[in-house]
Parts: C-alpha cells; structure tokens; sequence
C-alpha cells in the first residue's frame, strides 16, 4: 500500500469517525443531557465499581462533549465524602482533557474544525489563538463558558505540548471543580461571573502588552553593542 493510498484512508477513516461522534449526540443528546450520574454511581455495590463507573461517564464525555459537566461535579460531591468526591473529579478531568486531546490530535485540523463549526462555542472557539498564549488558554480554562472539551479537541489537533497543555488546564479547571464539588451548584450565588468575564477580556491586552514590551527590549538587548567589543585605544 503506497503512502498517498494510506493518506487517502485515514483521512477517511477521520471524517467518518467524525460524523460518527456527531450521529451519536444527536441521537443520545436528550439522554446524555440528563444522565443520572449520582444513581449511577449509588447503585454500585463497591467503591471501586462506583469510581468506575463515574470514570466511564467522564470518558463518554470527553468524546460526545454533551453530559453537563457541572452535573458530574455535584452528583460526585453527593455521593462521596468531599475528600474522595474532590479526587475522584480530579481524575475523571484528567481522563477526560488526556482523552480529548488524543481525539483532536488524531482528527485533525480540518476535521475538528468541521466538527466545532457545528456549535456555536466550537466557532468562538475557532476565532482564539490559544494554543500559543498561556494567559489565553489558563482564562478558557478557569472560565466555565468556554466548553472544556471543545478547548482540548482544539488543543489536541493544534498538537500543543502535553506537558503544557496539562499542566495548565489542571491548573485552570481543578479550582471550580473543587469548589463545584464541595458546595454544589449553588456556588454561582457566589461568583460574580459578568466580573470575571471583564477581568479575563481585560487581563489579555495587558498581558500581550507586557509581552510585546518584555519582546522588543530583549531585541534591542541583543542588537546593541557590547562595550566589551570595543577597541581600546592602546591596541591600535
């Protein structure tokens, strides 16, 4: 089998898991919006087989994008002491974002972006250069508005860094879930969101500021001479 043959196949093949992704939320889109996660999980005989089963919720997420991610936050506070709740969501995050990313990655450019343009926080998505601005991509994450798992599909097909990419999107999302997790969705009567969403559209301009600053001064460093070089008069 050549290489342009085997090209032809897998792009194929990634088109068609593609469609399939999106057949099956449009198929289970009711069911996955109102999944009972906490009897899911309470109707399991051991603990093991309960953070099994959440684990497996957070997998079907992270590649159907639809189960509401604040409805596995609170039920998993419901059913586990807050302790075991916290770390058991922390894992479910990871398993979720390491999964994504591996979707998008495999997907695609093309395919992820057909993909997102079918839902309108994909396309707001698509119009961020997130990838390459930490400021950019630690605010997507710590934000609840922008979909945690479009964010990584994005991520995953723009091939950033994984230790990167990991690193600060636990360090973006871990906090809401745990405070999700603990006090439950009656966290928002105590997040001033609309607050937040003007600190976050302030704080990137400042941010590319400082770095375009911090950029043209490290430039002109390096362009200048260096006073060592000169020539002493009683060398010549």
């Amino acid at each position: 089998m050549t290489e342009r043959t085997k090209g032809t196949l897998l792009a194929v093949l990634r088109v068609g898991i593609a469609l399939l992704i999106f057949v099956l939320i449009l198929v289970n889109y009711d069911r996955l919006q109102t999944i009972d996660v906490r009897a899911l999980a309470a109707a399991q005989t051991t603990l093991v087989a309960a953070i099994a089963v959440i684990l497996g919720i957070y997998l079907v997420k992270s590649v159907l994008f639809v189960v509401p991610a604040m409805l596995i936050y609170v039920s998993v506070g419901m059913v586990f002491p807050p302790l075991t709740a916290c770390l058991v969501n922390a894992a479910g995050i990871l398993l979720e974002i390491t999964a994504t990313y591996f979707l998008g990655r495999f997907l695609g450019g093309d395919a992820v972006h057909r993909l997102l343009q079918k839902s309108e926080g994909g396309r707001k998505l698509l119009q961020r250069e997130i990838g390459n601005s930490v400021p950019a991509l630690l605010t997507v994450r710590a934000l609840p508005v922008f979909p945690i798992d479009f964010v990584s599909l994005l991520l995953g097909a723009a091939r950033c860094k994984i230790p990167r990419y990991l690193a600060l999107s636990l360090v973006g999302i871990l906090p809401r879930v745990v405070l999700f997790t603990i006090l439950g969705d009656g966290i928002y009567d105590y997040i001033p969101v609309p607050l937040l969403m003007k600190f976050a559209i302030f704080a990137l301009p400042v941010g590319a500021g400082a770095y375009l600053l911090w950029f043209f001064i490290k430039k002109r460093r390096k362009t200048e001479p260096d006073p060592s070089d000169a020539v002493s008069p009683d060398t010549q």
